[in-house]
């Protein structure tokens, strides 16, 4: 774009691309979403398989290794959550029972103390479940979102694994030969934020939810360790997730135990956890590659889930991360580099040290206030 033009062209016709490609992403969300989690996983599971290559085995068998050790890791885990879930629909309808009666004593107790009619208050429950549906229908809507996850994931890894060679060709070629170092060093460094990131993702999970299950165990709250898995899965979405993961187990002692006392022991025990994670896990293990200051992080979140939905949410953080990495390694980009990391420069400072230079007074100053 010419430097010369005025800036209000420039910025008009920035915005302009900006609202086109969001708009592409939104509308094309059923084919892009699987496609990014491909990208992913194929970055994760790309050590494993360079290991297995160098065992001498045959390229399409080394994927198809690859792909099956982390299936069997995926299944062991979901058949542990199954197992979970089958003992927790053996006690579904008393739970039911007692949430309708605790429903309708808390319907009773805001049409007596807001006057909201039960009408109206129906009426909101609808309108909330509606929104939240289409939050997490624009996840897996429709059969192709749903043949997405259960079909084409594995196609997409497999042919990003097998196609990795043409496709960084084709990121070279793309630029002259005096960017192929800058290039190499983006991608590296992309490579390593994404592996280091969704390694520390998963460290962190398993540490919080064995924290959640110890917690909820020694506190008597019915299939905790079921709940304390989810709490730590609904962890992986930042900042929103977390405050989920809370509200299900104090749900669960409300339903199945009487007065408040475990719900207080339970919110404190997981707000003790959630400092423990965003204090010394985080830090630590997960954001050791990937450096974004909380309101980048909030917004993209948010953003994401606006976006994409719950897969949004995952996804905004290593999608920032990457921009972030780009920004920093092209001049012109690197201010909104600098504003997405967490490294806040000494303004203040700065601003004094200025305003002491313009005091210091110059022999051309000193002869101007003797003229007045």
């Amino acid at each position: 774009m010419d430097q010369t033009e005025p800036f209000y062209k420039k910025s008009t016709l920035i915005l302009l691309g900006i609202i086109l490609f969001v708009y592409v992403l939104y509308m094309l969300s059923d084919i892009l979403v699987p496609i990014a989690f491909s990208l992913l996983l194929a970055i994760l599971l790309n050590p494993l398989y360079t290991r297995i290559i160098k065992w001498r085995v045959p390229k399409v068998l080394a994927i198809i290794l690859t792909l099956f050790i982390a299936i069997i890791v995926l299944a062991g885990l979901l058949y542990f959550l199954s197992s979970q879930i089958i003992q927790f629909g053996d006690m579904a309808p008393l739970l039911t029972q007692k949430f309708n009666q605790i429903s309708t004593n808390l319907q009773t107790w805001v049409e007596s103390t807001f006057g909201i009619t039960l009408q109206k208050q129906l009426q909101l429950l609808r309108e909330t479940a509606n929104s939240g549906k289409a939050l997490a229908g624009r996840t897996v809507s429709g059969v192709l979102g749903i043949f997405g996850i259960l079909f084409l994931i594995p196609v997409y890894i497999f042919l990003l694994l097998f196609y990795k060679p043409l496709i960084l060709n084709f990121i070279f070629e793309a630029f002259s030969r005096e960017n192929s170092g800058p290039i190499a060093d983006i991608l590296q460094e992309t490579k390593s934020a994404i592996q280091s990131y969704i390694v520390g993702l998963l460290i962190e999970a398993s540490i919080v939810a064995t924290l959640n299950s110890i917690a909820l165990t020694i506190l008597g709250v019915k299939y905790g360790i079921l709940l304390g898995v989810i709490g730590a899965i609904l962890n992986l979405i930042p900042y929103i997730g977390g405050i989920i993961a809370i509200i299900l187990p104090v749900l669960m002692a409300t339903l199945t135990k009487e007065g408040y006392t475990t719900q207080l022991l339970i919110i404190g025990a997981y707000g003790l956890i959630q400092f423990i994670d965003n204090n010394i896990l985080v830090p630590r293990i997960v954001s050791s590659k990937v450096k974004i200051n909380a309101l980048a992080s909030i917004l993209a979140v948010l953003l994401g889930g606006a976006l994409w939905g719950f897969a949004g949410m995952f996804l905004s953080i290593p999608f920032v991360a990457v921009l972030k990495i780009i920004f920093d390694r092209i001049d012109s980009l690197q201010p909104w580099g600098k504003l997405l990391g967490d490294q806040i420069p000494d303004y203040y400072g700065k601003m004094q040290e200025k305003t002491q230079q313009r005091q210091v007074k110059t022999p051309q100053n000193v002869e101007e206030q003797k003229s007045y």
